[in-house]
Formats: structure tokens, sequence, C-alpha cells
């Protein structure tokens, strides 16, 4: 059986709501709540260690897409990622995950805020099963040294697609 991912805030191919774009404290013009969607899977297959989930949008204006939310080390037993859990003050990431630096410049969740007038653009939600229990980085590992423990150790991956634009 394939992984699955699903999610009660957005089906596939769903346009984000304001409660998960970025807020205005940010600075890129976005008034959002900047809450991270409730995420689950299954279907994860045997090996399975950890977890990972990231948001990346590949239609950004930067050359090589944004990195919106990056978690690792999310412990094997743990099939959800809560509502708003990308909010590293929340407490509702499972112990022993780690949140990445994003290309926002700090660790959690960071929503969407595309160009205003700019085509849709595309947020890819990808759960990873990772073959390891935890991934050789730090809160302030790169986004691309993060895609590269992933690409050496995922089993398997699933994803959902939202979109928005401004």
């Amino acid at each position: 059986m394939a992984m699955k991912l699903t999610s009660e805030s957005f089906q596939d191919g769903d346009r984000l709501k304001m409660q998960h774009v970025l807020a205005k404290d940010f600075g890129f013009g976005c008034d959002g709540d900047n809450q991270s969607p409730q995420l689950s899977w299954t279907g994860a297959p045997a090996g399975t260690q950890s977890f990972a989930v990231t948001c990346y949008d590949p239609d950004a204006p930067t050359g090589s897409g944004f990195w919106h939310w990056v978690v690792v080390n999310i412990p094997a037993n743990v099939t959800s990622l809560a509502l708003g859990a990308g909010d590293p003050a929340s407490g509702k990431l499972p112990a022993g995950a780690l949140q990445i630096r994003t290309d926002f410049g700090k660790p959690g969740y960071g929503g969407p805020c595309p160009p205003p007038g700019a085509n849709v653009h595309r947020y890819i939600f990808s759960v990873y099963a990772v073959n390891a229990k935890e991934l050789a980085v730090t809160a302030d590992t790169s986004c691309a040294i993060v895609g590269f423990q992933l690409g050496m150790n995922t089993l398997d991956k699933a994803q959902l697609i939202a979109l928005f634009s401004r």
C-alpha cells in the first residue's frame, strides 16, 4: 500500500484559506493567520523509523523555489500534525520532532505570500517515510542539505498540492 497524505484543512488542488497565509508581521504584504494546516498520513512502509514533512513552493521567483516548512525526526508512531503545529511556540509538535530554518530565515511554518499579480503558486506539502530515526541535521541546516538527507533516506513519500495567489 502506497503512502497517502490527507488534510482536514484543504483537499488536493484547493486554494489555501487565509488561515494558512503568511501573517502581516512577516513584512511581505500578506495578512493571514499563518497557521500550518492539519496533516495526516497512512500507509508507511515497513522499516520506517521516522517521518519528515515539508512545504515547498516551486513557483517562487527565486530561481530555486521557496521552502515554507521543514520538520524532521517525527517519531514513527506519529501519523498526523495538528493545525498550527508549525508555530514553534505552540507546543503541538510531537516530542523529538525538529523544525528546520526555512527560506524565511527561521524554523517554523511560514505561509504563502506570492507577489501580487503573479500566477497561481503551488504549495507542495510532502510527508516522507524515513529509514533513520534521526537525520543528521540541526535547526540551522539548510533546506538543500535536508533535501539531500531525505533523498538518501526516504522509503516512500506522499504529497498534497495547495494553491494560492493574490
